[in-house]
């Protein structure tokens, strides 16, 4: 959120890969038992948000984990 930190996609995995990836991910979270929904990977989707109220978001990052 501090100015040159805002997350960049410039090395995302190219399409296939990502999907792999997905798809990877998707399997060995229900290995572990965790249930999962999915929906059509790469898909455009139309969201809408309606903000109802003020927002408090403190981000402290003496407390960030260096290793996320």
């Amino acid at each position: 959120v501090r100015r040159g930190r805002r997350p960049s996609f410039v090395k995302a995995a190219q399409p296939a890969l990502a999907r792999e990836l997905y798809e990877r991910f998707i399997e060995r979270a229900k290995l572990h038992g965790v249930d999962v929904e999915t929906g059509e990977f790469q898909a455009m989707m139309e969201v809408e948000l309606k903000n109802d109220g003020p927002v408090t978001i403190i981000i402290d990052t003496q407390q960030v984990d260096p290793n996320l």
